[in-house]
């Protein structure tokens, strides 16, 4: 340990620090409280101060950081809250890699992070802001705030539409989907916000009101006389990968009742009435084919199963939130579906479980339903009573009235995944 701190050939360490290992660090305890001996603030101070770095996993019920007492005075990175945790990850590769932890663009030109082209901003920096600290700080006019937010993201969304493209079309799909990365992100903070620290029902029905504004993005806008299928690709992209986060954050933080409610409550979509379709409908929604992926699949023969996955998985990466939550919460959108889909039209297609082989288990919140209590929880999401709710559905799949999505060869074991064999056999 004490080649560590003195042997110039080890650059960087990091230093993990939860509940447990401050206190044995604080006690000089076990192999801890060696180490702690060892990187004292006598030794600290004769390394130069880049060499090592805290990485706060945990804090306290008071939200401070659990730090080590002889660390205290050094700078640490915060990747405990999936809120800032894009963000404090990439300062963690800049110390890594020795490079400014706050980068610096140039005088005139534009940030690096950005794309070629003319910039699309959507103006929601402000309201963004203010929307996380008040919804943190639980201040009273919090709904007012997400309201804002919510509103603003909204109507300008618009500058988001593709508009007189040359060339192909599924590559203006890509660059735009890719260009909303940041706004995505901001999203995902303010749904983690809620989640964690208000979730109200009031913030919970902002964002039912929130998901049923964008609806009208993923369809021919009034206005519009010529349009093609594929002209909203990136809407629809967007939409539904917002939908399935706003579930995987809910479900991840076991807010079952207010995912639950989004689960239950229908979406108003007025231009249904043109068509003779009912103007309430179901999640389902949220998820639209995209004609653009499987035309550009096809165009440069990169056989893939599933491009739209592949999007998906990839951009999961920077979020802090770890990519078997979102199929987990696909899992859910699917199964609670095919409980209550009166047809195909109803249904919700689970687009990343082409991933499941590399996740063969149950998902978490059906492992750990093998408890009554937790299962009671939990069972709002499903809106049913005991796991023999489930029972019928998988008997029609073994019998063949039902048939599971499937990706060529690719399929999955939903008796599997919901540990149906397991689910209330202990307290």
């Amino acid at each position: 340990m004490e080649k560590m701190v003195a042997d110039p050939e080890i650059k960087k360490v990091i230093i993990v620090s939860d509940c447990v290992y401050t206190q044995k660090a604080d006690s000089r305890k076990g192999g801890v409280g060696t180490e702690t001996q060892i990187i004292s603030k006598e030794i600290y101070d004769k390394v130069e101060q880049d060499k090592f770095v805290v990485v706060i996993a945990e804090k306290d019920e008071y939200g401070k950081p659990y730090l080590p007492t002889y660390y205290k005075s050094r700078i640490y990175i915060d990747l405990s809250e999936p809120d800032n945790y894009a963000e404090n990850f990439e300062r963690l590769l800049r110390w890594i890699y020795d490079k400014p932890l706050y980068k610096k663009p140039e005088i005139g030109k534009m940030p690096s992070f950005l794309s070629e082209g003319k910039q699309i901003l959507l103006g929601t920096t402000v309201s963004f802001r203010r929307a996380i600290n008040v919804i943190k700080d639980g201040k009273p006019y919090s709904a007012g705030a997400l309201k804002e937010y919510f509103e603003i993201f909204v109507q300008n969304l618009e500058k988001f539409r593709i508009k007189n493209y040359k060339g192909e079309f599924d590559e203006a799909i890509m660059k735009n989907i890719e260009a909303f990365l940041p706004y995505r992100n901001e999203v995902i903070q303010i749904f983690s916000a809620i989640a964690r620290y208000s979730p109200k029902e009031e913030h919970i029905e902002s964002l039912n009101r929130f998901f049923e504004s964008l609806i009208p993005y993923m369809f021919r806008p009034e206005s519009v006389t010529s349009w093609r299928e594929w002209d909203s690709d990136n809407f629809r992209f967007i939409i539904h990968e917002l939908f399935l986060y706003a579930i995987a954050i809910l479900v991840k933080l076991e807010r079952f009742q207010q995912a639950s409610m989004l689960l239950s409550q229908s979406y108003y979509v007025p231009g249904n009435s043109d068509y003779g379709r009912d103007v309430m409908v179901s999640y389902s929604v949220f998820r639209q084919c995209m004609e653009s992926l499987e035309y550009r699949n096809k165009r440069l023969k990169l056989r893939r199963l599933s491009l739209r996955a592949d999007l998906l998985k990839e951009r999961c990466q920077t979020t802090g939130i770890d990519f078997r939550y979102l199929m987990q919460a696909d899992f859910v959108l699917f199964i609670r579906t095919e409980l209550y889909a009166e047809d195909l039209f109803d249904s919700w297609w689970p687009e990343i479980l082409l991933y499941l082989g590399h996740f063969p288990g149950p998902f978490e919140i059906f492992a750990r339903a093998e408890s009554k209590r937790y299962f009671e929880k939990m069972k709002c999401l499903f809106d049913i009573q005991s796991p023999d709710d489930f029972k019928q559905l998988l008997e029609e799949y073994q019998q063949g009235k039902r048939e599971l999505p499937r990706w060529e060869r690719h399929s999955f074991n939903p008796a599997l995944l919901l540990n149906i064999k397991k689910l209330v056999t202990r307290p």
